[in-house]
């Protein structure tokens, strides 16, 4: 029974504060969304801040190119790998270069981003992914956990990217070429959300945590739930204030309830 707990809440101090403070501090950021403090980055970026700015192609690219890196060199850094910790470390790796690659070819971006709110978001996904992965090379030859969570981990990560790149997707067609303003989403589960996509982000990484079944791993996804709920809620604020005709029946990430 240690073992299996072992495994589940690993023994080393870094990992324990590191799950701790990941929480707290991805949490603070949703908070403080919650609260009308935002990270500057998409429509909720202040055009005339005077932090210094990049373009959104640029910034989103720092936000997620790191952790990708980093996902791929993993696989040299711990080449004797379990299937778990193989699986771990692909399903970050592939949702960091999907983002990646949609900020490549997918997006149309209007406006900036704060070179600081960019760095935030980019040392949190890279620390954290780094963690996660570190992770599970400490917990790997310990006994499996009792209820073995990862094949309903994967079939959730495939759930959850599917989801989050056909709202992308969907996203991307609603400006034509060389428009840069905002319109109010169509199709998908935009007539119940505003905000699908950060739903299935959850998703996946709830699937993440599934085949992972470590301590940090469920820190950083409670963490990033806490963050997203505080982001698409201020969302539907900025909707509901540009748009007049903006369905109110429309909640923020969950249909019918938020």
């Amino acid at each position: 029974m240690a073992q299996h707990l072992d495994f589940l809440y690993p023994s080393s101090l870094f990992i324990t504060s590191m799950s701790l403070v990941t929480f707290l501090s991805i949490s603070f950021f949703g908070v403080l969304e919650i609260l009308g403090i935002h990270l500057q980055y998409s429509k909720l970026w202040n055009s005339n801040s005077r932090r210094f700015k990049v373009s959104s192609t640029a910034g989103m690219l720092l936000l997620y190119a790191p952790a990708s890196l980093f996902g791929f060199a993993s696989f040299a850094i711990f080449p004797e790998s379990d299937l778990r910790s193989l699986l771990v470390a692909a399903a970050l790796t592939i949702h960091f270069f999907k983002r990646v690659l949609e900020v490549l070819f997918v997006h149309k971006y209007s406006g900036g981003m704060v070179l600081d709110s960019a760095i935030i978001i980019s040392l949190s996904y890279t620390l954290s992914t780094a963690t996660i992965i570190y992770t599970q090379h400490l917990v790997q030859g310990l006994n499996q956990p009792s209820i073995d969570l990862k094949y309903p981990g994967i079939l959730l990560f495939l759930l959850g990217i599917s989801g989050n790149f056909y709202h992308h997707l969907l996203l991307s067609k609603l400006r034509k070429k060389d428009e840069k303003g905002y319109k109010i989403p169509r199709g998908g589960l935009f007539h119940l959300v505003i905000c699908p996509h950060y739903l299935f982000e959850i998703i996946q990484f709830i699937g993440v945590s599934f085949i992972s079944q470590t301590l940090y791993s469920f820190s950083f996804t409670i963490g990033t739930i806490v963050y997203l709920i505080g982001r698409s809620n201020a969302t539907r604020k900025w909707y509901l204030s540009k748009f007049e005709n903006f369905p109110r029946e429309v909640k923020a990430l969950l249909p019918y309830i938020f």
